[in-house]
């Protein structure tokens, strides 16, 4: 007797759509323990002596408003933003001289085990007048050398470094000896005073924003340049015969 053949197709489909399910579970746990968490807030070790807070400018310094971003290199929303928003607000906002933009470190380390080593690449690619190409390449990169799918990024960094064409054995010494951790921290610390609680951050003329689209933050400039181009208030002039 022939057996009926349609319960073996039932039982691949079956196998088959539970491990679609294993998968997509597996993805959403990877995605739910890197994401940016409102209630992470990194750590600052008060021993390391702490650098100038000054962050990374691109733009013009004579620019009416700065915008301030907070940011995580292994920060998923960062990504986005670095990718997807900022490439517009640089055309748009930094090149034209409407506004300056100034990154500053904000690393989520109790959430990303790499972020600290990613700032570091960057801190010592600035070294060599390269921060901006190191920052734009980690973030290209986030999803080869993140925490979740690689415990040794030095690797994948000193390749970024030899294709932004630094001096890579100068570039390796100053990352191997954590040269900027007491800027980093500083920064981190900078941030928490300024009640930083996510990243992306935000800030533009005093008003703090977590995530932005680029609208968002065009509007804040707008809104900043007004401020600040808007004539004093001057006193009423003394009523005639009376002394002020």
């Amino acid at each position: 007797m022939v057996k009926p053949r349609h319960r073996t197709r039932d039982n691949r489909k079956f196998y088959l759509t539970l491990g679609a399910i294993a998968i997509i579970g597996a993805a959403m746990v990877g995605y739910a323990a890197t994401r940016p968490s409102g209630s992470a807030i990194t750590t600052v070790d008060p021993n390391i002596p702490v650098g100038p807070v000054e962050g990374y400018v691109m733009g013009s310094p004579t620019a009416p408003v700065e915008i301030v971003e907070y940011a995580d290199f292994e920060c998923p929303g960062c990504a986005q933003f670095a990718i997807v928003t900022e490439p517009q607000v640089r055309e748009l906002l930094i090149q034209t001289g409407k506004a300056r933009f100034r990154f500053f470190d904000f690393p989520l380390t109790e959430i990303h085990r790499n972020t600290m080593s990613a700032h570091l690449a960057a801190a010592c690619a600035n070294d060599q007048g390269k921060f901006w190409e190191m920052h734009d390449r980690l973030f290209q990169g986030q999803g080869k050398w993140n925490g979740q799918v690689t415990g040794n990024p030095k690797r994948i960094f000193t390749g970024y470094a030899r294709e932004i064409a630094l001096d890579t054995k100068a570039w390796e010494s100053c990352y191997d000896d954590r040269r900027h951790l007491g800027r980093i921290q500083a920064s981190a610390a900078a941030g928490q005073r300024r009640n930083v609680r996510s990243t992306p951050t935000f800030i533009v003329g005093g008003r703090m924003m977590a995530g932005a689209s680029y609208d968002a933050l065009k509007a804040m400039v707008d809104s900043a340049a007004a401020s600040a181009t808007a004539p004093a208030a001057t006193p009423p002039a003394p009523a005639a015969g009376k002394r002020p």
